[in-house]
Formats: structure tokens, sequence, C-alpha cells
């Protein structure tokens, strides 16, 4: 349709004599031009290589790193990396994600760091794959990141869960890139009750976090968010419920199969990785930790590093690097400077 027959039947619209012939003519011509941009868009994803169609125009995902591959898809960590000076890798907690550092970002950036968190697979922006819930698979993961942002004389500093990437990190591949290593309440050496092992915790509470997550995942986070602040205690002080919903919302978002694979890593033994960690050692820990006591935790663990600095945090929850934030970092600035 010309520009002569567009005006022609407009020109008997605005008669009140429009035909069927002019009104399809209309049709036709908006249709065409709604389209105009599609059509352009397909003719220029249509320019890649038959073999690789509509790559061309594809973005480089720079703020991911591919680990791995599931039948059609990559596995892809997200990461972020500001600021510059002696770099600093924080892993976050189950089952939350790189952003939980938010308060230990701030301080280590204004200490002139370069700081570098990810969400680890199954967490925050990264892929959910359905498998790769080990440990030796984490390690792994966390070796392609040092690997590919060429980091070397690097300070790791794991939080939680995020303690058993360090820990099996420097005992598969050693310390060639680590600089130094902190653990903020660790879940070494070994959580789980054994013949040789007898401080620790029975492998039924380990079974009943699993049952619940699978009867209600939802509920049984929210529950573990309330235990993992002691926000009996310190809610409304030292804690918001905004901070509980904000955390909640990040922990329903994680893959469902991740969430659950994780807690059978959480009782995987430490005890070999450990006595290979020669670097300097900064473990913190909530005397007050009800997800992780330091009795079958941390206190053992310290006693199994030769060059460490034990702190201990009077009132501390699992959280810390929330309700305890300022003293974490301060800790935190001293053993990395």
């Amino acid at each position: 349709m010309n520009e002569k027959d567009v005006s022609a039947a407009a020109a008997s619209s605005a008669e009140g004599h429009i035909s069927r012939r002019d009104g399809l003519k209309l049709v036709a011509a908006g249709m065409a031009a709604a389209l105009l941009p599609y059509a352009s868009r397909a003719d220029t994803l249509t320019e890649s290589p038959p073999s690789k169609p509509f790559e061309r125009n594809r973005e480089p995902m720079s703020s991911y790193i591919k680990v791995g591959q599931e039948n059609s898809t990559p596995i892809e960590l997200y990461y972020e990396d500001h600021g510059s000076g002696s770099p600093v890798v924080l892993i976050h907690g189950w089952p939350l994600n790189g952003a939980s550092w938010e308060k230990q970002t701030a301080a280590l950036l204004a200490a002139g760091h370069r700081v570098i968190t990810y969400d680890r697979r199954g967490f925050g922006s990264s892929s959910k794959p359905t498998l790769g819930y080990n440990y030796d698979t984490f390690a792994a993961d966390l070796d392609v990141v040092l690997s590919t942002l060429k980091l070397t004389d690097v300070s790791l500093v794991g939080f939680s869960m995020g303690t058993g990437e360090v820990t099996r990190y420097i005992g598969k591949y050693g310390a060639k890139r680590v600089r130094k290593a902190v653990l903020i309440g660790t879940l070494g050496p070994y959580l789980v009750k054994a013949a040789d092992n007898p401080e620790g915790v029975d492998r039924s509470v380990f079974e009943g976090l699993k049952a619940a997550i699978k009867a209600d995942r939802p509920a049984t986070l929210m529950e573990f968010l309330h235990n993992f602040y002691n926000f009996d205690v310190t809610g409304g002080k030292l804690v918001s419920e905004r901070v509980l919903e904000a955390n909640w919302n990040v922990a329903t978002g994680a893959s469902a199969i991740g969430t659950l694979a994780c807690i059978d890593s959480w009782i995987e033994d430490f005890r070999q990785d450990i006595t290979r960690n020669t670097v300097p050692t900064l473990i913190l820990h909530g005397d007050a930790d009800h997800i992780l006591p330091p009795d079958v935790s941390s206190r053992r663990q310290a006693k199994m590093i030769k060059n460490v600095r034990f702190v201990e945090l009077k009132g501390g929850p699992h959280g810390v690097l929330w309700t305890h934030a300022e003293e974490v970092n301060s800790e935190l600035v001293k053993f990395l400077a």
C-alpha cells in the first residue's frame, strides 16, 4: 500500500464512506508499521553465521564466569570486582549470596583493598544447576574464579558455609595463590558425630533439617534466619525484621535442589584439609552462635592451625556479619593490612 492509497483511504474515512477494501488497506498499513522494529531485528539476527545463529549480537556477560556445563546450559557464577590494592575474595554463607557482605565490602574498600564477591552455584544470580553441590566442586569453582581473574597473593575470607570453600581449596590446591585466610562462623573441622569424632553433632539433626526443607522450604528458611540472628535476643536491637525479610527473599530465590543438597556438604570431613593450611589465619566466631556452636567448630579448628588468631565475639549469633559488623570489620582490616 503506497502513500497515495493511504491518503485516499483516509479521505474516504473522513467523509464517512470508507469501503471494506479501504478499511483493510488501513489495517494492513498499521500492522506493517507496528512490525517494522521486529523486522529490522530479525534482519539483524539472520546475519549471524548459520552454524551459530544469533550469537554475533550477544553481548558478553562480563560479570559471569563459566565453571561448568549441565546438558545444554553453561554453569556460570555471578561476581562483582571493585576497588584496587591487595585482593580479597569474600565467600558467602547458606542460603544467601555475595551481597550479604555489604558491610564488610564497604570497610575493605575504604581500607584500600580490591574486593571480589561471588554467588555460589545455585544461589543469588549464579546458575542454578542440579549438580555439583559438594566441596570438591565448590573448591574447583573457586579455583576457576581465581584463575580467570588472575588473582595471586589473595586473601580468602569465608563465612559459615564459605569457610568450607576456603579450607577445601587450600587442602586441594595448596596455598601458592593465598596470602591469608579468614574463617568467620566456621563449620570445620568435622560436624557430624562419629567414632573418631565424638564432639560432633548427631547426624539426625541434619536429616531433620533436610526433611523440614522438603516439607516447607520457605517456612523452614524463615525459622533458620531467626536462629541465624538469635532474633529473640537481637531483634529490634541489632537486627530488624526488614533484614530478615530481605534475607528470606534471597534464600527463597535460591535453587530448591541446591538449598537441600548443600546440607550434605556441611558434614564433609575437613580435618585433612586443615592440616595443609600453613597461611596466617584469622578465625572469628560468635560465642552465642546457635547454628554452629563454637564448641563443635571454631574452638576445635583453632587448635589445629599453627599460625592462627582466634577471636570470639561476645554475644555474637551466627549472623555476626550484620549484628557485630563493626567488630568483624575492625578485626578484618587489621588482619588483612
